[in-house]
């Protein structure tokens, strides 16, 4: 039995519901603008195909991907959404960068710096910890694919540090 109104009842249930779908497709427009910026072509674009093919999996509106790209691309006009970096120190000095895309620089250096003081930490000047770290990345390929002595090659002549194989175990699955 739902109470006095089943109405009521499927109303709120559908009004939680459109509230989270509404906060990821916000989170994943803001990733397909950012994207854009580099090229609308999702095919010379890995970010963003990346993120249209996100887009997709929570079952965006072609529509909505299609207008986010041209804002990206500035063919639309709207909010400038930019990439920072920020650095700081966590609780026992540990090292932290915090990468934000945001339409408001001093609204995020201000939540940021609240979050880290709030948190035992606190934010460092540019460069401050930076140093420290080193962008990388993992591609994963098929193993049926290739060789591993072609696989080898092309790691090595792309300057990767290292090729590990990964066999599923019986108790995992692909």
């Amino acid at each position: 039995m739902s109470g006095h109104s089943k109405w009521a009842t499927i109303k709120h249930k559908k009004a939680a519901l459109d509230a989270k779908r509404g906060k990821s497709f916000t989170r994943i427009i803001k990733e397909i603008t950012i994207a854009a910026r580099q090229g609308g072509d999702p095919d010379g674009n890995p970010r963003l195909r990346t993120a249209i093919l996100a887009a997709k999996a929570v079952s965006m509106p072609a529509d909505n991907i299609k207008k986010a790209v041209m804002r990206g691309t500035g063919e639309l006009e709207g909010g400038q959404i930019e990439e920072v970096m920020f650095e700081g120190y966590g609780p026992g000095g540990a090292a932290v960068l915090v990468n934000v895309a945001t339409d408001n620089r001093n609204r995020t250096v201000s939540e940021l710096r609240h979050l880290f003081s709030k948190n035992g930490g606190n934010m460092a000047e540019q460069g401050a910890v930076a140093w420290m770290f080193e962008r990388k990345s993992q591609i994963i390929v098929p193993g049926e694919k290739t060789n591993e002595d072609q696989l080898m090659n092309i790691v090595l002549d792309a300057g990767g540090d290292d090729l590990r194989e990964h066999r599923h175990g019986p108790q995992e699955s692909h």
